[in-house]
């Protein structure tokens, strides 16, 4: 309903509640894994209730086999990183080739979110200095996962770089769910195997999420292109 403007003439109409900007939706995407990374590293430092949860989950789960130790190593930075070389590679030439104005930014990002994880996790490692789990032989420092963080960037990092150049739907489903069965695989295969306690997995994932986070918003503004102004006739006032 219009609000009647002077002159009996219509006026504007009421106000419509706006939705989240990109900065909001920006900050809550960094914010929750951030906050649950937050609270799962607390537990561990402060030997919390959820790490007793968290070890009676492993004692149930830990199964070591082949199948398991196959599946961790998908997360081993020797076959994960050519993976994400490849994507970035793919990425920044199809990125020079449509004319995008900041082809470089997506790759780049890519590169600088790999470097980042493990300039991240080894000083939470040598911080928390978690023990590992019953399987493994006695030692420090298993949180949170090199492993689980390599592969939740390596694998989703190729996905968001190379998601854009994709047309068909059915090929964009595939390549996402591939880089989650390589995830989850991987997280699995470390529970299983004994490598890890799934706490360490799971703050892994929060942390990547967050550099995924990053990533994203690189590969959106690394898309676009300058658009330029067509020379306009204007006809002569006559």
């Amino acid at each position: 309903m219009r609000r009647s403007g002077p002159v009996g003439r219509p006026g504007t109409t009421p106000p419509v509640p706006r939705r989240p900007t990109a900065p909001f939706l920006l900050l809550l995407s960094l914010g929750l894994p951030g906050l649950l990374f937050a609270l799962i590293t607390w537990q561990v430092v402060a030997d919390g209730p959820l790490v007793r949860a968290d070890e009676r989950l492993s004692a149930a789960l830990a199964r070591p086999d082949r199948v398991s130790e196959l599946l961790s190593d998908l997360g081993n930075v020797q076959v994960a990183l050519p993976v994400l070389a490849a994507a970035l590679a793919c990425a920044a030439w199809h990125g020079r080739s449509s004319g995008a104005d900041r082809w470089w930014l997506p790759p780049a990002a890519g590169a600088l979110a790999m470097a980042m994880v493990p300039l991240l996790v080894a000083p939470l490692k040598a911080w928390t200095a978690r023990p590992g789990t019953p399987v493994v032989p006695p030692a420090v420092g298993y949180f949170p996962s090199g492993h689980t963080a390599t592969a939740v960037v390596a694998y989703g990092g190729a996905v968001l770089l190379l998601l854009p150049w994709l047309g068909p739907a059915l090929a964009r489903r595939a390549l996402l769910t591939a880089g989650a069965v390589l995830v989850l695989g991987v997280s699995f295969g470390l529970v299983r195997r004994g490598y890890h306690w799934p706490l360490d997995v799971v703050a892994s994932w929060c942390l990547g999420a967050v550099l995924l986070v990053c990533l994203r918003w690189a590969v959106h503004a690394g898309g676009r292109r300058r658009l330029r102004r067509a020379p306009s006739s204007r006809e002569p006032s006559r």
